[in-house]
């Protein structure tokens, strides 16, 4: 192979391995474009920061001149004054949502396993069911939720906030699609060589179907980290709630200014206006984690998107 055909494959796919003037074309469009999207991004990181006369200038500014830590001092010190500390509600978000991942991801793969691999009956029905509820939203099932949770005998239960979240029926769907690009002989194969189903999801399916389950670890643990449904209609026992609830409850309930008007002494005003800078570094510390999430598994996704695709 010559120098330069070596050189046209090194630049070719999603990651090219160096620079290239053609390039520049796409980074005039794309730069611009990315810095109005990390507007944002920023405002959300600086106003966690800003001391509370920066919080209500007009017109509001994207970087703090004084970056202080108070709002996030006033944050622990409402916690301290209640039953339960903040770091418990962290700690029911933190285990719920990593539940919850673990398990759609391994519910989801199996089930499109069977869908896509398997021959039964009413096999496309069960398909078009699991489409047609993409269309509802979660609002529209909430009492029909509660019930089932009820039935269950689930409420005022740590798992009211994990078994609601497993159904996913846009993460089978994706799923289900990956797994239909896999060419039946290397499942037919692995059969003959002995292979048991599940052998086959975690030795053969998973590993080609990254991108999908990469997706769906995303969505999953953004519905896990942000939901307060379970909290708020499943939950009485203030122990078991998780922080997504506990923030809500601290900007919806004047609980934040009452407690920093009094720790500072001051007036329901200055609490008030305290109680705005304690949501502003809660807010930061919810978005915080499904950043990272997406960083992490967007470039997984990506590199591995580039490099996939199986034919029969």
């Amino acid at each position: 192979m010559s120098k330069r055909n070596k050189n046209k494959i090194r630049i070719i796919g999603m990651n090219p391995q160096r620079f290239d003037k053609g390039q520049l074309k796409f980074l005039g469009y794309l730069i611009p474009l990315a810095l109005v999207m990390m507007l944002p991004i920023v405002f959300i990181f600086f106003n966690a920061f800003k001391p509370t006369e920066e919080l209500f200038l007009y017109p509001p500014r994207f970087i703090t001149l004084r970056p202080t830590l108070q709002n996030f001092r006033n944050l622990v010190a409402t916690s301290a004054n209640k039953a339960i500390p903040a770091s418990r509600y962290l700690f029911n978000s933190l285990l719920s949502t990593l539940l919850v991942m673990a398990l759609t991801l391994l519910i989801t793969s199996s089930a499109a396993y069977v869908m896509s691999k398997k021959r039964y009956r009413l096999k496309n029905m069960l398909f078009e069911l699991n489409k047609i509820s993409l269309m509802f939203v979660p609002v529209a099932v909430a009492i029909p939720r509660y019930f089932i949770i009820t039935r269950l005998g689930l409420i005022d239960s740590f798992l009211s906030s994990v078994i609601p979240l497993l159904a996913m029926p846009v993460g089978l769907y994706l799923v289900k699609q990956f797994i239909d690009q896999i060419p039946e002989s290397m499942v037919e194969a692995a059969r003959i060589d002995g292979a048991g189903d599940y052998a086959i999801l975690r030795r053969i399916i998973m590993p080609n179907i990254t991108p999908a389950l990469a997706t769906v670890a995303v969505l999953s643990f953004q519905s896990a980290w942000n939901s307060t449904e379970a909290s708020v209609y499943y939950m009485h026992n203030e122990a078991i709630k998780n922080f997504a609830y506990y923030l809500t409850s601290l900007s919806a309930g004047g609980n934040a200014s009452d407690v920093t008007s009094a720790l500072t002494g001051g007036s329901a005003a200055s609490g008030a206006l305290a109680g705005m800078g304690i949501s502003a570094a809660g807010t930061l510390i919810m978005f915080v984690p499904n950043l990272v999430m997406f960083i992490f598994l967007q470039s997984r996704v990506m590199n591995t998107m580039a490099h996939s695709g199986m034919k029969s």
